[in-house]
């Protein structure tokens, strides 16, 4: 991704600041989208991954649907070509204006994850003399096997109906004229690398779809999110995830009937490896038993280290060194404001030019200005080619 002529000009630019390669993201794209293609199988991107408007004008241009889980991130992505009709909208918590909002544009569902929102989006649609379109988020009960933060698909976190609530959804859904039942929803997790993990999830999509059929409920869509893990380590030998293992999962388990189709909801996996943060070192200090390489990005940048005890691949771009120690931290006034302890790098030195890799999901994204601190601009790779 790095090579003498963009890290030269890296020096010129004012860092902290991400670092895209387009070239990479569309590989990216173009793999998902020609394995996912094979079976028939229809795709949105999880805006909530990275909302950066280059990024998303690339992924509609690529023809994928998107995925949202607030309005503002339908906002973006039918500003940046998104068509309304192939949007997912998620999420437990949506407000009346973000209901409305996608009444009118008319998006392809409201996945919905209670009973209590089945009846508000009702009441809305039914002011606005709309029939909504919805699908049911169900919890499968599928652990992930990753991170407890970003597990979503167990009976005790906070998405979706549970299984022993099917009866009262449907009971409930024959008194709602203003509500048409397009399909099941399913999402377990992100950052999944353990391909069982997905056969197990199929085995649950198709009990519950089942199930649904045998009470003369026939979903259209089969939605089983997204999860798709990313090779934070080896970024450089792995920076296309295996498209064609994952959907071959549920090409050989997932047991569709009749006319259904099966969507997914990709971010990470599309998005991660394209993105770096480079930083610059200010200082090298001496600790007691660690050498601390003070960088000038800081948690506010790339939370996930601290949020997550998340690895990303640190490397220096500038020095050739002898490799030594450091625990890479930044300057924002809290101890969990580090990148990475016991890095092995070439001896660092201040004004060096760090890559903090795998960062183009839940990165820029995430960003805040904790400290009243600058965001972290956005520079690109053909930007830099013709720069």
């Amino acid at each position: 991704m790095f090579n003498e002529e963009i890290t030269a000009k890296f020096r010129s630019i004012p860092t902290p600041f991400y670092y895209y390669d387009l070239d990479l993201l569309r590989d990216t794209l173009s793999a998902c989208s020609q394995e996912a293609g094979k079976n028939g199988y229809l795709l949105h991107y999880a805006l909530k991954a990275n909302a950066n408007p280059i990024i998303l004008s690339l992924i509609s241009a690529a023809g994928y649907g998107a995925d949202c889980v607030s309005g503002n991130e339908i906002t973006a992505a039918t500003a940046n070509g998104f068509n309304p009709k192939q949007i997912m909208f998620s999420g437990v918590g949506k407000s009346d204006d973000e209901i409305r909002l996608a009444l009118v544009l008319g998006i392809q569902s409201l996945n919905v994850e209670s009973i209590q929102e089945m009846v508000v989006i009702n009441e809305l649609a039914s002011g606005m003399r709309l029939k909504a379109d919805i699908s049911l988020r169900i919890i499968p009960n599928v652990d992930a096997r990753t991170h407890r933060y970003i597990t979503t698909g167990l009976e005790e976190n906070k998405f979706g109906i549970l299984p022993w609530e099917f009866d009262h959804v449907l009971e409930t859904l024959k008194t709602l004229d203003h509500l048409h039942l397009k399909g099941l929803h399913f999402h377990i997790g992100s950052q999944i690398t353990d391909l069982d993990v997905f056969k197990s999830l199929c085995h649950r999509v198709n009990d519950i779809n089942n199930w649904f059929i045998s009470n003369q409920v026939f979903p259209q869509i089969l939605n089983v999110g997204g999860g798709l893990g990313i090779d934070y380590h080896e970024p450089g030998k792995n920076p296309i995830p295996g498209f064609a293992s994952y959907f071959n999962v549920f090409k050989k388990f997932i047991e569709l009937q009749g006319n259904q189709q099966l969507h997914f909801e990709p971010g990470r996996a599309l998005v991660g490896q394209c993105g770096s943060l480079i930083t610059r070192v200010l200082f090298v200090k001496k600790g007691i038993s660690t050498r601390f390489a003070i960088v000038d990005a800081g948690m506010n940048d790339l939370i996930r280290p601290a949020l997550y005890q998340s690895y990303h691949k640190i490397e220096n771009l500038t020095s050739s060194g002898k490799i030594e120690k450091y625990d890479v931290v930044g300057p924002v006034c809290e101890s969990s404001d580090c990148f990475g302890k016991a890095v092995s790098l070439p001896e660092t030195s201040r004004h060096d030019l760090l890559a903090i890799r795998s960062a183009g999901a839940y990165g820029q994204t995430m960003a805040s200005r904790y400290n009243l601190r600058d965001l972290a601009t956005a520079v690109y790779s053909e930007e830099e080619f013709n720069g």
